[in-house]
């Protein structure tokens, strides 16, 4: 598939946001569109059963790893290989979304997986303590999301316009989506 400007579209692309902005979502999405491998990071590099993070040098070695493969798309990356990961990245999608609607999507999210009991991370489960513990994923967005957004930022600066894309609003995401998939969609007739 050729990108708007008629070359090569990127092979290899890494979504990066705030906790909670969507990045698994627009990685499966962009996965069904462009046909693409995705990783969730969470299940394949950060997370064992029981809540126990893996080792960050085994996170950061299978992280390189699938970054190895000729086309991927990662729903994130940790600290440890994130770099590792954006120099190998044709296309760095940034959702830079206001801190109330990721705060928000986060709650709704974590209430309704509590709610339900889903399984996540390779069988984990949240409850309403992990929520509210030092551990916590709202107290981590609230921790992280100043450091992701001038990460985004800065990553547009350095890197232009056309290796990131950045997204302040949800709407923007969704026409950027239905022209990749119209575009896929004219490749394959």
């Amino acid at each position: 598939m050729a990108d708007q400007a008629g070359g090569q579209a990127p092979q290899r692309i890494l979504c990066h946001g705030a906790t909670g902005s969507g990045k698994t979502t627009l990685a499966r999405d962009l996965g069904r569109i462009l046909r693409m491998p995705v990783h969730y990071v969470d299940d394949e590099f950060g997370w064992l059963p029981g809540w126990v993070q893996r080792d960050q040098s085994e996170q950061k070695a299978l992280a390189l790893k699938a970054a190895n493969a000729p086309q991927w798309i990662f729903d994130s990356a940790y600290g440890p290989y994130r770099q590792d990961i954006i120099g190998r990245s044709d296309l760095v999608v940034c959702l830079d979304y206001p801190r109330a609607l990721s705060l928000y999507r986060l709650l709704v999210r974590t209430v309704k997986r509590i709610k339900h009991r889903e399984s996540v991370c390779n069988g984990n489960v949240e409850t309403w303590r992990r929520m509210l513990d030092r551990d916590s994923i709202v107290l981590w967005h609230l921790k992280s999301f100043g450091p992701k957004r001038r990460q985004m930022r800065e990553l547009e600066t350095a890197l232009g316009a056309e290796r990131v894309k950045r997204f302040s609003r949800p709407r923007e995401t969704m026409r950027w989506l239905a022209e990749l998939e119209a575009r896929a969609s004219g490749l394959r007739s």
